[in-house]
């Protein structure tokens, strides 16, 4: 009986999270945001203090999921998180929250969205606000990704382009080696677990684990190797070399969690 009130309160506050997570970003778009612009008419200072009022928002939602036993979530060392500056941040993605709780994480965080994201009512406001990059256009996304990388902001993506199915990397795309190799950025490497898995790929959000799943995101401790650049090959070739390379350093990480 316990254990069934339990998986019913839930389905409940997992409800009510998402609610409020839809919520909330329209009332950031409609009202803190706007405000928030009259102040400043640098587009920069604007952007950067955007995105540390959606780093703090998104603290608070983290801290609400956890209070209401939706997920249970444990930051390995989150002071180092806080330390990043200028890194290109790559992670496996198995959960629709994963980059939710990596700009929780982390201050001064960058990501590249999708491009249907920007006509979202919830989150178009936000998304453009911070000026979060769009994927729309491939040459534009390398350009503003070293812009930003540039200014000390750390970047997030993930290699697999799409949320894991069934716990299993998906094949890397090419985009985060494009841009390590383009901007010459540094890369940190951060792994995600999600026990056990839920808010996966094509499952709606009510399908929520029978017990309580537990998030877990730590650096890692075996960084990648830095990527020795041949200036002789093609830039096409370099960047499906280090994608293969990417793809087998993330598969053997993840399978020592």
């Amino acid at each position: 009986m316990a254990s069934k009130l339990n998986y019913c309160w839930r389905v409940v506050a997992t409800g009510f999270c998402f609610a409020l997570f839809g919520v909330g970003g329209i009332i950031l778009s409609t009202i803190v945001l706007p405000c928030q612009r009259l102040l400043s008419r640098d587009l920069e200072t604007r952007q950067r203090k955007a995105r540390h009022l959606v780093h703090n928002t998104f603290r608070f939602f983290v801290g609400v999921m956890n209070t209401l036993g939706v997920i249970g979530f444990h930051i390995e060392n989150p002071n180092e998180f806080k330390k990043l500056k200028g890194q290109l941040i790559l992670a496996n993605h198995p959960s629709l929250i994963d980059v939710v709780v990596l700009i929780a994480a982390i201050p001064s965080a960058d990501c590249v969205v999708k491009a249907h994201l920007f006509k979202n009512p919830f989150m178009r406001g936000v998304i453009k606000s911070t000026g979060y990059i769009s994927n729309a256009d491939p040459e534009g996304l390398l350009q503003d990704c070293c812009k930003s990388l540039g200014q000390g902001n750390n970047l997030i993506i993930f290699p697999e382009g799409t949320r894991s199915h069934l716990g299993r990397l998906q094949k890397f795309k090419r985009g985060a080696a494009n841009i390590a190799i383009r901007c010459a950025s540094p890369i940190t490497s951060v792994l995600i677990t999600m026990r056990p898995s839920t808010l996966t790929k094509g499952t709606p959000w009510y399908k929520v684990a029978p017990t309580k799943a537990h998030f877990s995101m730590a650096i890692a401790e075996e960084q990648p190797q830095p990527w020795d650049h041949n200036q002789q090959e093609p830039l096409s070739m370099q960047s499906r070399n280090l994608t293969k390379y990417l793809e087998n350093y993330f598969q053997n990480q993840v399978a020592n969690l």
